[in-house]
């Protein structure tokens, strides 16, 4: 399977065009972003978790990231409510099982450099939003690794960020409010990205705006 898998394009999917599909698992569904592969696959995917779910014990041959958008997820490792920011680098696994309260993730898979080995379980609803350097934006950062940086931002409405042009990429997910490029609105659930060389000018909507944002990681080859 091939979807929005020429990353020298932008691609954007909105909640209108939402198609969830079963996965192997009873419970658990998934909505495809972006996918490279079959069952195994390089895949960006939004996957919501029936109460009481679970997920087949799995090896993370290419590392896995998570961020829970609702809900509850939990492994054998621990549960992680809403908020959390999860890295699990590659040769780890886990069998993810759901309580009561069901899930809904974001999740990328066989993204991860070779070296990059830190196991993460970031608690990021509990970390305080620190000032930018730019007006209007706070943020908290999630992650780091060489040009790869993996945050989250809330930008008060009006503001306006005119990105230099891109050298990795930049990934947008859309947690609450509006985020606008020129005349086009990406309401809460849309997910956009952007290619290496591209230069974007974003905006916040009337409301603000907060983002799960990834720069940094793309590559053409």
């Amino acid at each position: 399977m091939r979807l929005n898998a020429d990353f020298s394009h932008f691609a954007c999917v909105t909640p209108d065009q939402y198609q969830w599909v079963d996965s192997p698992s009873a419970g658990v569904t998934r909505m495809m972003l972006d996918r490279i592969g079959e069952e195994v696959a390089r895949a960006t995917s939004l996957v919501r978790y029936a109460p009481n779910s679970q997920f087949t014990a799995h090896t993370h041959d290419g590392g896995e990231e998570i961020l829970v958008l609702e809900g509850v997820f939990g492994d054998e490792h621990g549960r992680y409510p809403a908020g959390t920011y999860l890295r699990n680098p590659i040769g780890t696994g886990h069998t993810p099982h759901i309580g009561d309260e069901g899930a809904l993730i974001l999740v990328k898979l066989h993204q991860f450099a070779a070296n990059d080995i830190l196991q993460l379980a970031v608690p990021a609803h509990r970390l305080p939003w620190q000032p930018d350097r730019r007006p209007g934006i706070t943020y908290k950062m999630l992650h780091t690794f060489h040009q790869e940086r993996a945050s989250l931002e809330r930008w008060e409405a009006g503001v306006t960020i005119a990105y230099p042009t891109l050298g990795g990429g930049l990934e947008a997910f859309v947690l609450e409010g509006t985020l606008c490029d020129g005349d086009t609105e990406y309401p809460t659930g849309s997910w956009c990205r952007y290619p290496p060389g591209a230069a974007p000018q974003l905006s916040a909507g009337s409301a603000g705006v907060k983002l799960y944002l990834k720069r940094g990681h793309l590559r053409l080859d």
